[in-house]
């Protein structure tokens, strides 16, 4: 089963999910290996996860405007952007939330 982009936004983007399931026994490609295959870092992959999310909420609110202007008939298309911004946006604050947490566990631990 192949999960494409839709709309133009990838889940997959940041490179850190794998649609194609499990990897072969043997083979080095751990999302969390301090360098990727392209070479980019944990920093570069948030950051770029994030820079997703903020292109999807533009988007989003430029479809909305747009058809609030009537420059845009489609409905549906308007309220898909709006559904995987708000996705996007959940995503990103329960990922934050379970850093935190961890942060706050890590912090609590006795010395």
């Amino acid at each position: 089963m192949s999960v494409g982009p839709v709309n133009g936004f990838s889940p997959f983007a940041a490179g850190v999910i794998r649609p194609e399931g499990p990897t072969q026994a043997g083979a080095a490609t751990s999302p969390l290996s301090a360098k990727g295959a392209e070479g980019t870092g944990f920093g570069a992959r948030v950051s770029g996860a994030i820079d997703d999310l903020a292109a999807a909420q533009a988007k989003a609110s430029e479809s909305a405007r747009a058809f609030e202007m009537g420059r845009e008939t489609d409905l549906a298309s308007v309220m898909v952007d709006q559904q995987i911004s708000s996705l996007g946006f959940q995503f990103a604050l329960n990922v934050r939330n379970k850093a935190l947490g961890a942060y706050r566990d890590i912090m609590n631990m006795p010395v």
